[in-house]
């Protein structure tokens, strides 16, 4: 039992540190997504994100924002492995009970 025990106590502390990685990452990538607008037929990209419950639109260029559309996607990749370590980590809390 003292096996099994070990084994779920090193698997919470995996979690932990997982998730302190993830957050660390997500700290440095930005937020929001990228919006286009048609302006007398000229395309205009935008960054809109919220800043507390409004909703800001940060003016990006006339340019498609293809790096800045990576890093968001990878956020979006990150969050989602987020949601999934916390799940795990509830789950063990749980059995550990």
């Amino acid at each position: 039992m003292s096996v099994l025990k070990g084994i779920l106590k090193d698997s919470a502390e995996y979690y932990k540190r997982v998730e302190k990685e993830i957050n660390a990452k997500l700290s440095s990538l930005p937020r929001g997504s990228v919006k286009s607008r048609k302006i007398s037929g000229k395309t205009y990209y935008y960054l809109q994100f919220r800043k507390g419950k409004k909703v800001v639109q940060k003016y990006l260029g006339k340019a498609a924002p293809l790096e800045l559309s990576k890093q968001l996607k990878e956020r979006r990749n990150l969050e989602e492995q987020l949601k999934k370590v916390k799940d795990s980590a509830k789950m063990l809390k749980k059995i550990n009970k």
